[in-house]
């Protein structure tokens, strides 16, 4: 058992991870206080003590899977150089450069608790927001928007896929995207996508 109070400044840390975890693997609705506090190590007591419940340790899990989703979906598009780039990061986001399967299946638990949590639906509703801003970047609004979709879709869909996703297929739905909502820049279209 790993020890108590200030020998252990992790602690909260480890149970919001550990709820994660527990969240990716079995869902919201198997997810308990025990199970948790096995996950991470603890007493079952330090739940209480620094959660005010379920709920509450569930609020704080989903807000850290969307902060450091956020920061990983940031720096990948302000990386790109050029339009080119870009949507090429976008590609590179649809084919799981930031998200493992555990953490797209908690993206799935967190919207679905959105739907009757008040602090969850705000936080998706955040999320929504800071994922369209970093692709504003580089797009206008309504190719974030469309883009946005694509980057939270896709991931979703290839959960029951039988299939590999094809970076190739991707790359062209973006650049259809891309030719139909972002307007020519200095008389020249959008470049093209580059394949795999």
């Amino acid at each position: 058992m790993v020890g108590r109070g200030a020998n252990d400044p992790d602690r909260r840390e480890r149970i919001i991870a550990a709820a994660l975890e527990v969240i990716g693997e079995r869902g919201v609705h198997q997810t308990t206080h025990r199970i948790i506090a096995a996950r991470a190590s603890v007493p079952l007591g330090s739940l209480t003590y620094y959660f005010d419940g379920l709920d509450d340790i569930l609020e704080q899990a989903f807000a850290s899977l969307a902060g450091r989703m956020a920061e990983q979906y940031r720096a990948s598009l302000e990386g790109a150089t050029s339009l080119e780039a870009a949507c090429a990061a976008v590609v590179d986001l649809i084919c799981g450069s930031y998200a493992t399967p555990d953490e797209v299946r908690a993206l799935f638990e967190m919207y679905s608790f959105g739907n009757y949590n008040a602090k969850v639906h705000d936080l998706c509703r955040d999320w929504l927001l800071v994922s369209r801003a970093s692709l504003g970047l580089h797009f206008t609004e309504p190719t974030a928007r469309a883009l946005d979709a694509l980057v939270e879709a896709f991931p979703m869909h290839q959960a029951w896929e039988a299939e590999p996703l094809s970076r190739d297929y991707v790359a062209a739905v973006v650049q259809a995207i891309v030719d139909r909502f972002e307007p020519a820049r200095n008389g020249v279209g959008a470049r093209r996508v580059p394949r795999a």
